[in-house]
């Protein structure tokens, strides 16, 4: 239990810098320093009695940018941690990928299935075996939030984790 703390108190800490710190520093200097406090994290998984544990707080839902298919950083802090998890139960999962409603439903289809290619390839370069892996597109079919306005779509553009 004192290691669940331990992650949660990293993430919390990893938060807000990111979030609040204004040092004067290069975005190399933040980029360093954001890799090491992730490498805490990560390393607090082999910690844990049952890895799963450790995904307790850690982000399942990845949102991106409109019509664009690349992760952003926090996703890719948090998903360095469900690789090490995945890699230390020998876990399956389903990477469901989503857009919003803008674009014909071919188009969201595609996007929705690069969206969860993004995350496959990263989890696979971590080193999860890919055929542990299903992805699956549900363009802007399972909305997470209905409405026509930015709130809305900024909800149904991503990719879910589900183990």
């Amino acid at each position: 239990m004192s290691n669940i703390k331990t992650l949660l108190s990293l993430v919390a800490v990893f938060a807000f810098v990111s979030g609040c710190s204004s040092t004067g520093k290069t975005k190399g200097d933040a980029d360093t320093d954001m890799n090491n406090t992730v490498e805490e994290q990560v390393e607090t998984v082999v910690e844990v009695a049952d890895p799963r544990d450790a995904l307790i707080g850690v982000d399942t839902v990845f949102y991106f940018d409109f019509d664009q298919a690349m992760l952003r950083s926090e996703a890719r802090a948090a998903l360095l941690i469900h690789a090490k998890v995945i890699k230390e139960t020998n876990s399956s999962i389903r990477l469901e990928g989503h857009a919003d409603e803008r674009g014909s439903r071919e188009y969201n289809m595609a996007l929705g299935e690069r969206r969860a290619n993004a995350v496959r390839d990263f989890l696979v370069l971590q080193g999860v075996p890919s055929y542990s892996i299903e992805t699956v597109s549900y363009g802007e079919e399972r909305a997470a939030q209905v409405g026509s306005n930015e709130s809305a779509w900024s909800k149904n553009r991503r990719v879910e984790i589900k183990y």
